[in-house]
């Protein structure tokens, strides 16, 4: 083949991959689409640059509970800097910081990062969870370092599924439909009534033969 034909191929092929990596992007929130990770929101302002930030949900849709910024934070600079607040403007979260230490701030050395998200790395959780936000919707996060000052983005919102499992939040309620314990009460109400069902019923059957036998 010739170099010219080679080349040629070459560009069709990366065509193909090309076409098949947009579709299987559009292809929404499924189980498939989760397994792969996407190229997340990016962002550098001064010595700061912020990678792979997102809005992680609840793992079922109507299930009330905590949301997580999710995101790798690089500090460029020759001083340290610390993550004074997260906050995601035009909703009602507020958005609690924790050391992945659990104590102090959250530090990013100088000419080093920090690991927001996931087991053993500091957090940021949105207690009071984030009714506003739609999964597949992106949401604009604003993070305030001490010397940089704002930085802001916009955030892909996904569910803590798939590859984003490990990254969700800790606490996850369970669906509103679950409710073993009722269940658990309702059946043990029936045994007891049963119970003395069958004690009261024996006590007749006693009074009968001792009054046979006189």
């Amino acid at each position: 083949m010739s170099r010219s034909l080679r080349r040629g191929a070459l560009a069709a092929t990366a065509i193909v991959f090309s076409i098949a990596a947009l579709s299987a992007c559009g292809a929404g929130n499924d189980a498939q689409t989760l397994e792969v990770r996407p190229d997340n929101a990016a962002v550098t302002v001064d010595d700061v640059k912020i990678q792979n930030a997102l809005v992680i949900t609840q793992p079922e849709l109507g299930v009330k509970g905590p949301a997580v910024v999710s995101a790798t934070v690089f500090n460029n600079g020759n001083l340290p800097q610390t993550i004074d607040s997260i906050t995601l403007p035009g909703t009602l979260g507020t958005v609690k910081l924790k050391a992945a230490e659990g104590a102090g701030p959250i530090v990013v050395p100088a000419l080093g990062s920090v690991v927001i998200g996931g087991e053993g790395n500091a957090s940021a959780v949105v207690e009071n969870g984030l009714a506003e936000a739609r999964n597949g919707n992106a949401q604009k996060v604003v993070f305030k370092l001490s010397k940089t000052g704002d930085v802001s983005l916009s955030a892909f919102v996904v569910p803590a599924a798939g590859y984003f499992k490990d990254f969700g939040p800790s606490i996850v309620p369970a669906p509103p439909a679950a409710t073993p314990s009722a269940t658990a009460s309702a059946s043990g109400e029936a045994e007891h009534a049963a119970e003395g069902e069958g004690e009261h019923g024996t006590e007749p059957s006693g009074e009968a033969s001792h009054t046979a036998g006189h």
